[in-house]
């Protein structure tokens, strides 16, 4: 693939070579108009006319060489001044040359007052008299046209004035060479458009190459894929078809001859040639028709000739237009699939049926570490470490000989050598393209080292991970053991604590002192709390391991289940426990969750201090807090009761945290609302309250989410 910036610097010099050729051409031009006013001036007929008898250069000729030229050249300078002095020449030849054709047309051509306007001024009249004739009309169409499109292409925009002017410079070429040829063939209908103006044979010359100096500046402005072939061979076979033409009875071998010409634009980067040819040649068979006289017997002949002929020309000319045309379409796809390559992060690398490398990309040089140049023509096999570097060989010959594709149209991990000897992880994709009998394979390449070590650095954390699950369920198991053993040698003495001491009362409470029976009653209360200390404790350290069971529960059921086996303490306390809307239907553990509510139920009758305790217990669908955050399918239990300051909201979570003792303490261990939270967290669900002291608390509580923008306490 070639290069990027060789193939700017190609484009650099095919531009300076346009340029450059332009330039020249406004030069010689300006030279040639230079001398023929010189001849004018000095009153040399040789340089007016060249040879006796042929038509001369007319004054006004010469200024509008030297203009024109002058104008080609500047036009091809990029500063500001230049261009505005290139408007100003061509815009005064296009006025001359206006003024003529519009004197043609209105007066004749035997009149010359444009002509004697500047002449008079610099010229003996005599002078004028004895050369005669003027600008004739063929030139003045010329140089209208020719300093039109160069006006044209200095004011607007590249795309359209180049093709304008490209066509132009074709019209340009062509009728300067029918001059030519008509001065060849001695047929003066070539050069001479009427009886009085006739274009000078050195008119002609500078004509062709003006023309040439407008094809060279059109490709200058667009010269990427254009003018392959030297503009001498159209232009050859132009002048010799109109040279054939001009001698053969009815033109039969033009049409032969102007086909090698509409077929030179396939060596044109313009996809618009073929058609600006057929144009040409269709201009050339009409003047090659209409220069000589024509007997009436082959005269319809000659038309049903011309028209074949023409027809036969733009066939051609359309085939090659679609043709050139699918090519341009080919060459885009070809360099926006090389831009691709080029940019991909992935290595590209293309090679034959042999093995060899035929395409290496940037991001191949950057992976392997070898350049193009010193991998391009040489075997994939440097590429790869054995035992890949021996077998690939023998798969390309397998795959000759069977046409099995083991890996074709698969991904696989293999490994890639580096140029200084490393070997690296690589995955490979390899597609075949066939075109005709030739198979060509394309391999993506993709460096895959990182991805390797993230890999094992994984399995290093799976294996850390087992281990550490391996070494936590023994943990775990050791710690069910342990609070088994604990709890049982806890509870054989304190049961001795507590027997012992019911004994000793029953048995010598009338032989003990009123202080003694009041500490043996002591020993027997704090042995019963010890021991409920004991299982709470033991059931905590079981409840994050126990599987829950869960099953769709209505939790209203849960709340009246409550309610009925609360009925007692309720009415002791004069509470009243109230649902606030319908409760819905969870997935939950339904015994855990009847603690739940039990626990939230009991602390709000016992830890109130109004005559008449409310518990309002409900559901949220959104529930927005006092700082913005919010949640959703929330469950709360609300009372009237004493409140908890803030400072302690997150204490009464604490296992046998109390912040202050009931009437019915000496029953309780201050466990129940860890019991709660460690239940709601089996349900990945949260826990929190707000409270206000001497108005109420609620809790709140959520099944299997979190709420958003906040972790509660969990």
């Amino acid at each position: 693939m070639q290069d990027k910036g060789n193939v700017d610097l190609q484009d650099q010099r095919r531009r300076w070579r346009y340029r450059a050729f332009a330039i020249a051409v406004g030069c010689l031009m300006s030279l040639l108009g230079v001398s023929a006013l010189a001849g004018w001036l000095l009153q040399i007929k040789l340089i007016i006319s060249l040879f006796p008898g042929f038509p001369s250069m007319a004054f006004n000729t010469g200024l509008c060489f030297v203009l024109s030229g002058l104008g080609l050249a500047a036009s091809t300078l990029a500063a500001r001044r230049f261009r505005i002095a290139a408007t100003i020449m061509t815009g005064l030849a296009a006025a001359i040359a206006a003024a003529r054709l519009v004197e043609i047309a209105t007066v004749g051509r035997a009149v010359h007052h444009v002509d004697q306007l500047i002449t008079r001024l610099v010229i003996p009249p005599d002078f004028i008299v004895e050369i005669g004739g003027g600008m004739g009309p063929n030139t003045a169409l010329i140089f209208l046209i020719a300093n039109l499109s160069l006006l044209l292409s200095l004011h607007v925009g590249k795309s359209r004035n180049q093709v304008v002017q490209e066509l132009t410079s074709y019209v340009v070429v062509t009728l300067g060479m029918i001059a030519l040829a008509g001065y060849l063939t001695d047929a003066e209908q070539g050069y001479r458009w009427g009886r009085y103006a006739a274009m000078a044979l050195h008119t002609a010359i500078g004509l062709v190459l003006f023309g040439s100096g407008l094809l060279a500046r059109s490709w200058w402005m667009q010269p990427a894929n254009r003018a392959q072939i030297p503009l001498w061979i159209p232009a050859a076979v132009c002048f010799t078809g109109l040279v054939v033409d001009l001698y053969t009875p009815l033109g039969l071998a033009n049409g032969i001859l102007y086909v090698p010409l509409v077929l030179t634009a396939l060596w044109f980067g313009n996809r618009n040639a073929p058609l600006f040819f057929a144009f040409a040649c269709t201009v050339l068979l009409m003047l090659g028709f209409f220069a000589v006289r024509h007997d009436e017997a082959t005269f319809w002949q000659e038309i049903a000739n011309r028209i074949i002929t023409t027809a036969t020309l733009w066939l051609i000319a359309i085939l090659v237009f679609y043709f050139l045309r699918n090519n341009h379409n080919l060459e885009a796809e070809r360099v926006r699939f090389g831009a691709l390559v080029r940019s991909t992060p992935d290595a590209v690398i293309v090679i034959d049926e042999r093995g060899t490398i035929k395409s290496f990309n940037p991001a191949a040089e950057s992976m392997f570490g070898y350049s193009p140049q010193e991998t391009i023509g040489r075997n994939i096999k440097m590429l790869m470490p054995e035992p890949y570097h021996s077998e690939h060989d023998g798969y390309l010959a397998h795959y000759h000989q069977t046409g099995e594709e083991r890996i074709i149209g698969t991904t696989r991990m293999v490994s890639g050598r580096r140029k200084n000897g490393i070997v690296f992880p690589i995955e490979v994709s390899i597609s075949v393209v066939v075109s005709g009998q030739t198979k060509t394979f394309v391999g993506i390449v993709r460096d895959i080292s990182e991805r390797v070590r993230q890999e094992e650095r994984m399995k290093t954390t799976l294996s850390q991970l087992e281990a550490y699950t391996a070494e936590l369920e023994r943990s775990n198991h050791d710690l069910d053991e342990f609070a088994y053993i604990a709890s049982h040698d806890l509870k054989e003495p304190l049961r001795g604590l507590h027997n012992h001491s019911r004994f000793l009362l029953e048995d010598y409470e009338d032989k003990i002192d009123e202080d003694g029976v009041r500490r043996l009653n002591r020993l027997v209360r704090l042995s019963q709390r010890m021991e409920k200390l004991v299982n709470d404790l033991l059931y905590f350290s079981r409840l994050g391991r126990q599987q829950l069971a869960v099953k769709r529960t209505d939790i209203g059921l849960i709340v009246k289940d409550v309610v009925a086996t609360m009925e007692l303490l309720l009415e002791e306390r004069h509470a009243k426990v109230v649902t606030d809307g319908r409760l819905p239907e969870v997935v939950c553990d339904a015994p855990r969750l009847t603690e739940v509510f039990r626990n939230l139920i009991t602390n709000a009758v016992k830890y109130n201090d109004k005559s008449a305790p409310l518990i309002s217990i409900g559901y949220l669908d959104r529930y927005v807090g006092k700082d913005g955050t919010v949640a959703r399918n929330v469950f709360f239990v609300r009372d009237n009761g004493k409140g908890i300051p803030q400072e302690f909201h997150e204490d009464i979570f604490r296992i046998f945290k109390r912040l202050e003792k009931s009437q019915d303490s000496e029953d309780g261990t201050g466990a129940g609302l860890t019991f709660v939270r460690k239940i709601i967290a089996r349900h990945n669900g949260v826990i929190w309250l707000e409270s206000e002291v001497g108005v109420g608390t609620t809790f709140y509580f959520t099944l299997g989410k979190k709420r958003e923008g906040q972790n509660a306490a969990a």
